[in-house]
């Protein structure tokens, strides 16, 4: 069987198959591991947090993901690439580090000509959790049972994860790991806080030590970051704040630029990967041609990012005529903050936008996945994140979601683990 075989299958599925595969008693005793009653702490205020099916992807599609990183890591990796975009970046950026960066997330939408990277984030959240959620999936018909994975011995999402972080040190430090700390502004108030809980559990369950914190309560002393007693080797870094700037995270910035603790991900990897206006960068194939990226490499980018440009005053009228096929984000933004179809802008938000920081994409509308919601069939939209470790994909998750821009408000919708349709499945 050919890959468009794979690929039509994959979309009937996620037109057709609308049972619930997801186990809720297998998954409320993977949250109650954690602690007694951590589950209906999870979901009391996250009721949509997880979708109760799973999506399905063809192998061909993928495998187009995973070449579309490899693309990315070519170009990411050549010193003229770096300096062109380490030019706009904040000074906390050119500050060299050896480590990578944690948890990339290359986020994709299926348009008519196969996977388009719609953006690229560091920080890029939910990895842990839909590890948890892929493994409280049940087969809820012969076509789920048949794609659902098998045992993966040592190679679980987890590992890879736990890994992960152990080679960011090891590319810092030579000395032990002994002491991470997960750091987000008043952490216990984000929607993501149960996936810190995980994150600590699974350190400690490594013989690290692992603390959960706001910014304010880190101290940089006597050439160390400290909280409180303890000294802290890397941060887990969950801040929005992606050049350290603000106030409240001094000693973290303090310690970035001296090296005092690893912090990952990292303001330079923030600035190589996921600052929108480098897409346009990726999208400008007489650029990449000079930088002497290869054919076949930029034929790649060409293929699967979404035409790209900044938006610049001197282009407006050309911008609002064209509106209805472009997608405008903030260039330093993140989770769809102060995001805009075209089709939807006022004119009002347009010079808004004109005046901001802003990029300017081809509009690639997501698939959808229809499931049943009470009685009815409804259809979601659906995104892929692809969670990224050194141009390595460690797993593929989606989102389903209703309205303008992925949230986790819509019933049915949430984190839905993805389901991969091989080349030559029945």
């Amino acid at each position: 069987m050919n890959s468009h075989h794979s690929i039509e299958l994959a979309d009937r599925l996620n037109a057709g198959c609308q049972c619930i595969s997801l186990d809720h008693e297998g998954l409320e005793a993977e949250l109650e591991r954690v602690s007694p009653g951590f589950h209906a702490e999870v979901m009391a205020g996250r009721p949509h947090l997880f979708s109760d099916s799973v999506a399905f992807v063809s192998a061909e599609h993928v495998q187009r993901m995973a070449r579309l990183v490899a693309a990315v890591e070519r170009v990411v990796a050549l010193p003229a690439y770096r300096e062109h975009v380490l030019a706009w970046a904040p000074e906390t950026a050119r500050h060299p580090c050896a480590a990578p960066g944690v948890f990339l997330g290359y986020d994709f939408h299926l348009g008519n000509t196969g996977p388009q990277l719609i953006e690229i984030n560091t920080n890029a959240g939910g990895g842990l959790l839909n590890a948890l959620l892929a493994r409280a999936q049940k087969a809820c018909c012969d076509d789920v049972e048949a794609l659902l994975p098998g045992d993966l011995a040592g190679e679980t999402p987890e590992h890879l994860f736990l890994e992960m972080f152990r080679a960011e040190w090891r590319a810092f430090s030579g000395a032990p790991l002994a002491r991470i700390a997960i750091v987000d502004e008043a952490p216990l108030t984000q929607y993501l806080y149960p996936e810190f809980v995980l994150f600590q559990r699974l350190f400690e369950h490594a013989g690290i030590e692992a603390v959960i914190c706001d910014p304010q309560e880190l101290a940089l002393r006597e050439g160390a970051l400290w909280h409180g007693d303890s000294r802290i080797d890397l941060v887990y870094n969950r801040l929005t704040d992606f050049a350290l700037d603000a106030p409240a995270n001094a000693a973290l910035r303090e310690a970035w630029l001296t090296d005092a603790a690893l912090i990952t991900p990292h303001p330079q990897a923030h600035a190589l990967y996921a600052d929108k206006r480098n897409l346009v960068a990726l999208c400008d194939d007489a650029l990449l041609a000079g930088w002497g990226v290869d054919a076949e490499t930029r034929t790649t980018l060409a293929n699967k990012i979404p035409r790209t440009e900044r938006v610049v005053p001197a282009n407006a009228d050309d911008l609002w005529a064209r509106r209805k096929q472009l997608f405008f984000k903030p260039a330093a933004g993140y989770g769809s903050k102060a995001a805009y179809r075209g089709d939807k802008i006022t004119k009002r938000v347009f010079d808004e936008v004109l005046a901001g920081n802003y990029i300017a994409q081809a509009l690639v509308p997501p698939s959808s996945r229809t499931l049943r919601v009470g009685e009815s069939p409804v259809e979601l939209k659906l995104d892929l994140r692809n969670y990224v470790y050194a141009g390595h994909v460690q797993l593929i998750a989606a989102r389903l979601w209703q309205g303008q821009t992925t949230n986790f408000r819509t019933p049915g919708g949430g984190f839905a683990p993805v389901l991969t349709v091989p080349q030559g499945a029945p």
